[in-house]
């Protein structure tokens, strides 16, 4: 359980990279977004689905644990002058 989080953080934070460096057109960034959500909701089932050893992930408190950020919409290009 514990490698699908990671590869579900992993992949959370390819996503993030993508909408930085990337120009998206609407549509992608659309995708982006529902695969954004889709990985949320994995990661929320997985917080309350007991280890091998019985407890959740949220009933385990890791000192120090990574807090993804936001996505944020970017624009590429030149900045417009006035």
């Amino acid at each position: 359980m514990d490698s699908t989080r990671a590869q579900l953080l992993e992949a959370k934070g390819n996503l993030q990279k993508m909408a930085v460096s990337i120009p998206l057109t609407e549509d992608e960034q659309a995708a982006l977004t529902d695969g954004q959500t889709a990985i949320d909701q994995l990661l929320n089932r997985l917080a309350d689905t007991p280890t091998p050893a019985g407890p959740t992930p949220q009933q385990i408190t890791a000192p120090g644990s990574a807090q993804l950020l936001p996505i944020v919409a970017v624009r590429q290009g030149k900045a417009a002058q006035a």
